[in-house]
């Protein structure tokens, strides 16, 4: 039997069958990453609760976590600023839409400013 988390046995509130075991919900399957060619990534602006400070963030990225980490770091380390990835969503610090533009396009991304 599958290691099931009491949290996931909260929605169970009495079983009068003796043979009941609980199976997990999900199968364990992460969200399918897509190509490049099929992403459509979302480049905007944003300039609130930063005080003052501009961040270029990028959104519409579906794949795995570590994917997503994988694409922020090298678009980071391109860019030669700071940043984060978490949400689904990429953190760039600075005005950087035109470079991450032209280098998420170079990698086959479908990436549009908005």
């Amino acid at each position: 039997m599958k290691n099931i988390d009491w949290k996931e046995q909260l929605n169970i509130v009495y079983s009068t069958n003796p043979d009941f075991k609980q199976e997990p919900d999900d199968d364990g399957q992460e969200e399918a990453a897509l190509p490049p060619s099929k992403q459509k990534l979302r480049i905007l602006l944003d300039r609130k609760n930063r005080k003052g400070k501009e961040a270029t963030i990028i959104t519409g990225f579906v794949g795995s976590d570590d994917e997503l980490k994988e694409l922020a770091r090298k678009l980071k380390t391109k860019c030669g600023t700071g940043g984060s990835a978490r949400g689904g969503e990429i953190l760039i610090q600075g005005d950087m839409r035109t470079k991450v533009k032209e280098l998420l396009e170079s990698d086959g991304y479908n990436a549009r400013i908005i």
